[in-house]
């Protein structure tokens, strides 16, 4: 972790004071006094403030159900920022794990652990993520074979990594993936010839979106412990 992200955490100092005291010479670590503050720190660091140790606050990790016409940023742009439902202190600390786009609901990951928050996103990691879809066109039984081996989206080389495609109706699907390509659901369904009419994300790993519309709670343990593997 940075060590201006380290004091902002563990006090109630504004970003800009933190830099400000840093610059100073208010900041030790492990006795040295340290003025970058991109420096990479450890919890396990002696980490003082005038003096003062200096401990983190817990992480924490929340899961909400996304409304549609909402986008995942900390403040409001063209639509309201998601965070307009989440009375919680010092969200500007948080960030969202894999974002969905402005019309789509469903399952989002909050959280301030950096770390945490990887083992999901990145594709290495192959974290499943299930999304409900509703097609404007039927689906052929066929596609469960395409998007088994992966599907090659306009203006990329190599195809997606396998999905695994449950039909519901012949509009309706499930659908798996553990990668998270720009629009990636829409561009694969478009790659086949059909297009979302509407997208709802309902769990990410063995975390099951269980809130309302518009609703949030703190993941347990479990959870937590889950994903982090």
């Amino acid at each position: 972790m940075r060590l201006d992200k380290f004091v902002c955490k563990s006090t109630a100092l504004t970003k800009a004071q933190v830099i400000a005291a840093i610059a100073r010479g208010d900041v030790t670590v492990n006795g040295e006094v340290i003025t970058d503050i991109a420096t990479q720190v450890h919890e396990n660091n002696g980490i003082t403030l005038l003096g003062e140790q200096l401990y983190p606050r817990p992480f924490r990790y929340l899961l909400m159900h996304k409304p549609s016409q909402t986008i995942c940023s900390n403040i409001d742009e063209v639509y309201p920022s998601l965070f307009n439902y989440i009375d919680i202190e010092r969200p500007q600390e948080l960030h969202i794990v894999g974002r969905l786009d402005a019309d789509t609901t469903g399952l989002v990951l909050i959280t301030d652990d950096g770390r945490w928050s990887f083992n999901i996103t990145s594709p290495n990691k192959l974290c499943p993520k299930v999304y409900r879809v509703q097609l404007r066109q039927p689906i052929d039984a066929s596609a469960k074979q395409l998007f088994a081996q992966g599907i090659k989206l306009q203006g990329e080389a190599q195809l997606t990594a396998p999905a695994m495609l449950t039909i519901v109706d012949d509009k309706q699907v499930l659908l798996t993936i553990t990668e998270g390509k720009f629009h990636q659901v829409k561009r694969m369904f478009a790659s086949i010839g059909n297009k979302v009419v509407s997208l709802h994300r309902e769990s990410i790993g063995s975390v099951t979106l269980d809130v309302d519309e518009g609703q949030w709670r703190y993941l347990t343990v479990d959870e937590i412990k889950a994903l982090s593997q």
